[in-house]
């Protein structure tokens, strides 16, 4: 097997795991916490087993430690996203039982859009080597404001508002569920439909900061995309896993932020300095194992304090 056969590998992959995703949650239902748990055990066992397999036909430690450095940071902005998800949903008050489906579709054309966005970033790279100093901006930009943005700002999403506002939709009972209904005899679009919509377009929102992130750690396609996508297709279930407990991840932006800031310095100063793969993995991964663990911490000691009063 050579390396371009990874593709074909990570294509099968894909079809099969979507297929059976889809089968198994054929019909609307809620997905229980363990489920969740089971399911996101299983995309992060299929992530991880592929860099393996990444490592055994390519023989290369380096790209295969930047695929699970993009894989890394791709699962920490999705988490942070995922407060957006849920702002979305109760805008549009989609049912518990149908979210998974929107997420579904969501994340059919997140493949689609992200393939195009990354190819496209890695062939301007291979043209404008400066454009890595226009990414370590946007970078340093959306850092700042991950970090220094009050909650009270993601209450509301713009796109939602935005498209709500402009399109005619049902949203009965008899068309929860449901992507189009029949009215008078005229199809018309349902707000679950409207709702995946708004996923799609937020999901191109995160992607142009997203994609130049992973952009500052490699420039292999197959590695970018790849572990993106794995990172992507993972969201769902790490967002009923994390649902109901997403508050209590109170240092996730701050932690993030710091992951930012530290991939903008490494392409704002890649001419001068040269960051090994190894240190930004462990950076990454660092940074995200703090965070957590000050957050669980945070929430143990509030809670002491609580039950002492």
């Amino acid at each position: 097997m050579d390396e371009s056969s990874l593709w074909y590998v990570f294509a099968v992959i894909v079809i099969v795991m979507l297929a059976a995703d889809l089968w198994i949650n054929r019909k609307p239902h809620h997905i229980p916490f363990k489920s969740a748990v089971k399911q996101l055990a299983v995309w992060i066992g299929i992530a991880l087993a592929f860099g393996v397999l990444l490592f055994v036909v390519t023989q290369d430690s380096t790209k295969t430690l930047e695929y699970y450095s993009a894989y890394a940071i791709e699962e920490a902005m999705s988490m942070d996203n995922l407060f957006v998800f849920i702002i979305i949903f109760s805008y549009f008050g989609i049912r518990d039982e149908d979210q998974h489906h929107a997420l579904f579709y969501g994340i059919v054309g997140a493949i689609v859009f992200r393939a195009i966005f990354i190819f496209a970033g890695v062939e301007l790279l291979k043209m404008f080597d400066w454009l890595l100093y226009v990414f370590g901006i946007i970078l340093l930009i959306v850092a700042l404001k991950t970090t220094f943005s009050k909650d009270d700002d993601q209450k509301e999403n713009g796109i939602a508002r935005f498209m709500k506002n402009r399109f005619n939709y049902v949203d009965d009972d008899a068309s929860r569920g449901k992507m189009f209904a029949r009215v008078n005899g005229k199809r018309v679009i349902t707000v679950l439909f409207l709702c995946v919509i708004v996923i799609e377009l937020t999901d191109i929102v995160f992607a142009l900061d997203s994609i130049p992130a992973v952009l500052a750690i490699s420039d292999d396609t197959l590695v970018i995309y790849t572990s993106n996508i794995f990172a992507v297709m993972g969201l769902r279930s790490l967002f009923f896993v994390i649902h109901g407990g997403m508050q209590s991840l109170r240092y996730l932006k701050y932690g993030l932020g710091v992951i930012l800031l530290f991939v903008a310095f490494k392409l704002l100063a890649h001419s001068f300095v040269e960051i090994p793969i190894e240190l930004s993995l462990l950076v990454i991964v660092g940074v995200l194992a703090i965070t957590v663990v000050a957050s669980v911490a945070k929430n143990k000691s509030e809670a002491k304090k609580i039950q002492s009063q």
